[in-house]
């Protein structure tokens, strides 16, 4: 490289950049940007080893107890497969079967998606309302909010035995309290035409839970709001639909969601009181009891994935529909509606 010469002068006689200077100083600043990224602390490795470490065996359950049976069920849905025989591919049969030569099919398919029709709607409003209840200011709201809970938490089969002794046809609680104003009551479960019903009545049993989530949401509606709304002479009616109703839209939505995901796997009740035949006269022979029954009574296990994996697609199908309706009624608090 040659010789620079210092003191150039441009046009007008303004001195210009000395190239040598010009490479000294940038020198530095290519080797800057070009140095490799300085390694990782050995405190930085042993923080990432050790968050690793804790959730490695979340990342084990989750590919052993989720993600193999989801492959392997979707797998077994084309083939013939009893446990005690090694899956034999059969391609589309299952399918085809499930919708032309099942008589079961179309039963549990109408017991689910009346079950459910009726028993999320009803669970929502029924929570709310408890809801709305358990967050007033009165003496022993704890207490009242405990025993509330409490219910949700019995086990399944407690509750619904406990069910069956109210719902008797002659004896039960229920139909004793109906006679006591005058009205005979059903025959409850041991009528198919009021099955169901009473089915979803069971269900109401459980709301415990989604009454305390929807607590959990009043609480967090700002008390200025409806502070100030009642300033501007808006009735107790007005606050609650203009402003808990749209603040609580996004609580509405987890609930409606959780709720019909677990409208279309009601099993334990069904099955309790219906057995695998849905008695009486396959009334609660629900889509998850079927399922069972192909399953585990009659071991075909290739037909009860395919039963499976219609039922992952039903539900994916809906939950999408459910929220690709949000943008018209939920609403987040900052969130401003066009």
């Amino acid at each position: 490289m040659g010789a620079c010469s210092p003191g150039l002068r441009g046009p007008g006689g303004n001195p210009t950049a000395d190239p040598c200077v010009s490479c000294e100083m940038g020198t530095p600043n290519i080797a800057l940007t070009t140095s490799a990224r300085p390694r990782m602390s050995k405190l930085r490795r042993n923080e990432a080893i050790a968050g690793l470490a804790f959730v490695l065996p979340w990342i084990i359950s989750l590919l052993v107890f989720t993600a193999y049976p989801v492959l392997a069920s979707l797998y077994y849905s084309f083939t013939e497969y009893a446990i005690t025989q090694s899956p034999k591919w059969v391609g589309l049969e299952n399918y085809t079967a499930m919708f032309t030569t099942d008589t079961a099919f179309p039963t549990g398919v109408y017991n689910s998606a009346y079950y459910a029709l009726l028993s999320v709607p009803l669970g929502l409003a029924s929570s709310l309302a408890l809801a709305v209840l358990l967050n007033v200011r009165v003496r022993f709201i704890g207490l009242y909010r405990t025993l509330y809970y409490l219910a949700s938490l019995t086990p399944p089969v407690a509750g619904t035995l406990i069910f069956l002794v109210m719902f008797q046809p002659r004896g039960g609680l229920i139909n004793v309290v109906l006679g006591f104003f005058g009205v005979h009551g059903p025959e409850w479960f041991a009528d198919p035409n009021w099955a169901k019903p009473g089915l979803i009545l069971l269900s109401l049993w459980g709301v415990g839970a989604s009454t305390l989530i929807f607590l959990a949401g009043l609480k967090d509606i700002p008390a200025e709001l409806l502070e100030a709304a009642s300033i501007d002479g808006a009735n107790a009616w007005q606050r609650f639909w203009r402003i808990t109703i749209p603040l609580l839209t996004p609580v509405i939505l987890y609930n409606l969601v959780t709720g019909v995901i677990g409208s279309f796997q009601v099993f334990t009740s069904a099955i309790v009181i219906g057995g695998t035949t849905g008695k009486p006269q396959e009334s609660l022979l629900m889509y998850f009891v079927h399922l069972y029954r192909e399953a585990f009574r009659y071991f075909n296990m290739g037909y009860a994935s395919a039963l499976a994996v219609v039922l992952f697609i039903v539900i994916l199908v809906i939950t999408v529909l459910i929220f690709r309706t949000t943008k018209g009624w939920v609403f987040y608090e900052g969130e401003q509606k066009s």
